[in-house]
């Protein structure tokens, strides 16, 4: 699993959750429209709402291919963040969801209704 990021390039206090890890073994990895992110890719969002919103400490884990929805982590919490990239500072933060789980529910049904353009 050398595609997510390590711990030297986390905030303190941030681990994976079991059940993230369990799901990315299993290849549950592209639920279209949500892709888990991985590899430069990863490193690229991370560094990007680093640096686009200093005030949140997040770590994204996918992205939605047909808008700047990413989800996230935020470093000491539980919760899943989707946050709109790209948007203003203090707009950003488009829902909270209680666990990855509740955000893997979501992402599948974002599935079964997802029609990519033709």
């Amino acid at each position: 699993m050398g595609y997510l990021l390590g711990l030297s390039d986390v905030p303190d206090g941030f681990a994976y959750p079991a059940s993230f890890i369990r799901v990315v073994e299993l290849g549950l990895v592209d639920l279209e429209p949500w892709r888990i992110l991985e590899g430069d890719s990863l490193h690229a969002r991370y560094r990007g709402l680093a640096a686009r919103y200093p005030q949140r400490r997040l770590v994204p884990f996918a992205r939605r291919q047909d808008n700047d929805d990413v989800a996230c982590w935020q470093a000491g919490a539980r919760e899943v963040l989707i946050i709109h990239d790209f948007d203003d500072s203090g707009r950003e933060l488009r829902e909270t969801l209680p666990s990855f789980y509740a955000w893997l529910r979501r992402a599948i049904d974002d599935l079964i209704e997802f029609e990519p353009d033709d």
